[in-house]
């Protein structure tokens, strides 16, 4: 089943010339996945009641525009499969009139929140989401290959406000921190992300950027050098 989310962009949620950042992109899609998530019963209540919660475990998106302040748009998404404790889906973001702007594939691992442990999918959650067909998109490699260590940037420690529901680091917010080592002007307009390892109130995040053919791949990572996140941002 898919489900569909109409919004305006907002003038809050794009930079200084009016146009929406990756951050409240990323923003868009989780929200559509949450509210679709919401519309069958397997929301927030489902999960503080059995414990169970989708965690990300890596983005995938072709951006073939970005809207501006102001644009009507439409989110789409559905679930794909589901598989062991695995789930995959799909993402797009279309003007009013249809016009494709955003494609994106997800994949994700229901967890045991109280046990901290993966859960096996449940029929019941195939049944109430409906799976649909994948995108038929080629999003490149599932995992981000990292071509060199990267230069390491000033350490910062992670605040409150970095954090979601479940007590950890918000998926978006870990995109908004890396964006802040992109070069002035820098369009990505594709993008790849893996998400290692939670992090937490107080941890302390250690940035390495590294410049590559067509722009960039950086890391969010603890002292000891073990990755909490990895991205990858192109501009063609």
């Amino acid at each position: 089943m898919r489900y569909a989310m109409p919004i305006r962009v907002r003038l809050s949620e794009t930079d200084q010339d009016g146009v929406l950042t990756l951050f409240h992109l990323i923003n868009y899609l989780q929200d559509s996945s949450t509210f679709h998530a919401e519309e069958v019963n397997k929301g927030l209540a489902w999960s503080r009641e059995t414990h169970l919660a989708w965690v990300l475990v890596r983005w995938q998106l072709h951006i073939k525009a970005f809207p501006r302040m102001g644009d009507y748009l439409v989110v789409r998404t559905w679930p794909y499969s589901f598989r062991g404790f695995m789930g995959g889906r799909n993402y797009t973001i279309e003007r009013e009139n249809g016009e494709m702007l955003v494609m994106a594939n997800s994949e994700w691992i229901l967890m045991d929140m109280e046990k901290n442990c993966p859960a096996r999918v449940g029929k019941d959650m195939a049944e109430a989401f409906g799976p649909e067909p994948k995108l038929e998109e080629d999003f490149g490699p599932r995992k981000i290959t990292l071509v060199g260590d990267g230069s390491e940037r000033e350490h910062f420690s992670i605040q409150e406000y970095h954090l979601d529901t479940n007590h950890h680091v918000n998926n978006g917010q870990y995109i908004h921190m890396a964006e802040n080592y992109l070069d002035e002007g820098f369009v990505p307009v594709h993008f790849r992300a893996e998400y290692k390892k939670q992090a937490y109130l107080g941890d302390e995040v250690v940035p390495k950027v590294c410049k590559i053919e067509g722009g960039y791949q950086i890391s969010l990572e603890t002292t000891e050098g073990e990755a909490y996140f990895t991205a990858e941002f192109l501009d063609r």
